[in-house]
């Protein structure tokens, strides 16, 4: 199936191309910050994580989401996700695998990666995200590449992927809770100090993921002969606008919580995003974005006649990704860190070489995932299964 993904028109060639020149710029980048560390980056003693970490929790997420997918179509045998399904498997494909790459450019010298391998601590809950997020990278693999060959072959999938299918449903779920658990398990960091962290990453994912699946559906509707049928999209749809609102009532309950009992250190990060705190206020304008694009999202989302209007739903949820990546992209990684132990706010921005190399940490990530869509569409189309 690999030859689909070698023939393609001057506009494929032309995005493969812009790609691997956004790869290379970023591999430039990194290649400086390996040689002079990671005082290129504006992490500080005070904030240790920073953007790579920061899309890091996000990525993970948008690889959660595929769950979203699976479940409907091979437990519920919800046939309408029977062309989308391959997609949302390999779409995690791609994000872990910028996941990895974020961890990776985060540590500064990728050697230090093998101490989780050679000196292994069950006792560590980043050891078993790393176990977690590999197995779910390499069961969507397996799993979305043995169901589409047997498709190209016109015969059903072996047991023994079925097998495989129900145990990448927990691992789905497991990646987010464990990445959650590395927050909540600090307990001298008040903000990630809650117990529905986990939950508030699944609901940001089960809503952030989908809603990118169904743009990049959208946009294949448009560009390419691939069509996953209205009843697809409407179905997910519907599973956003649900996550979406589960999403924005988990910041509520931490809003509630954090100025009603009046605990000072869960309050201070909250104040810091919402209304800056001793002269610090970079994240205020992007905390208050989040909220309003959620808001904006929800008004677009929750009546059917709004939300099964196309015109109002693509806008709807490209707001909806930009709130998410706001909230846990941005400000919830940095705001863990504000104030330091000592009451003091030293703030943190991303220097531009690290923007740079995330920008082709992210550009990996969607030639995987356009590679992956190519050859997946492709024999789709060789099937008849393409066209709605």
């Amino acid at each position: 199936m690999l030859e689909k993904a070698l023939t393609g028109d001057s506009k494929y060639w032309g995005w493969i191309g812009f790609l691997l020149l956004l790869i290379a710029v970023g591999f430039g980048a990194y290649l400086r910050q390996f040689n002079e560390g990671l005082t290129l980056t504006g992490l500080s003693r005070d904030v240790s994580w920073g953007f790579y970490i920061a899309q890091l929790t996000y990525l993970v997420g948008v690889a959660a989401s595929g769950v979203m997918l699976v479940m409907p179509y091979y437990l519920h045998d919800h046939k309408a996700f029977g062309k989308i399904t391959i997609l949302g498997e390999f779409m995690a494909v791609g994000a872990i695998t910028m996941c990895l790459l974020f961890v990776l450019v985060d540590l500064g010298q990728p050697m230090r990666m093998m101490n989780m391998i050679i000196f292994p601590t069950p006792n560590s809950v980043l050891f078993w995200d790393m176990v977690v997020l590999n197995t779910y990278m390499f069961l969507n693999i397996i799993i979305g590449w043995t169901v589409l060959q047997n498709e190209r072959k016109g015969i059903h999938y072996q047991k023994w992927v079925k097998v495989l299918i129900y145990l990448s449903i927990p691992f789905a779920v497991s990646i987010h809770t464990v990445t959650a658990f590395l927050y909540a398990g600090l307990p001298g960091r008040h903000f990630w100090l809650t117990a529905i962290m986990a939950p508030r990453f699944l609901a940001g994912a089960f809503c952030a993921g989908p809603a990118i699946l169904l743009l990049i559906v959208f946009f294949l509707r448009r560009f390419t002969s691939f069509d996953a049928g209205d009843k697809a999209i409407k179905s997910l749809a519907v599973i956003i606008t649900y996550a979406m609102i589960l999403n924005v009532f988990f910041l509520l309950l931490e809003l509630f919580t954090a100025f009603y009992s009046q605990v000072p250190g869960h309050m201070h990060a909250l104040i810091y995003l919402f209304a800056g705190l001793h002269g610090g206020h970079a994240l205020v304008p992007v905390m208050w974005a989040s909220v309003i694009l959620a808001v904006i999202v929800l008004i677009l989302l929750i009546p059917p006649k709004f939300r099964n209007n196309y015109n109002l739903l693509i806008p709807a949820l490209i707001m909806l990704v930009l709130s998410t990546w706001l909230e846990k992209g941005v400000a919830l990684v940095v705001a863990g860190f504000i104030p330091n132990p000592l009451e003091h706010v030293n703030e943190y921005a991303p220097t531009l070489n690290e923007l740079v190399i995330s920008v082709g940490v992210y550009a990996v990530g969607a030639l995987i995932v356009t590679v992956l869509y190519k050859i997946a569409i492709g024999v789709k189309a060789e099937v008849g299964d393409a066209a709605h």
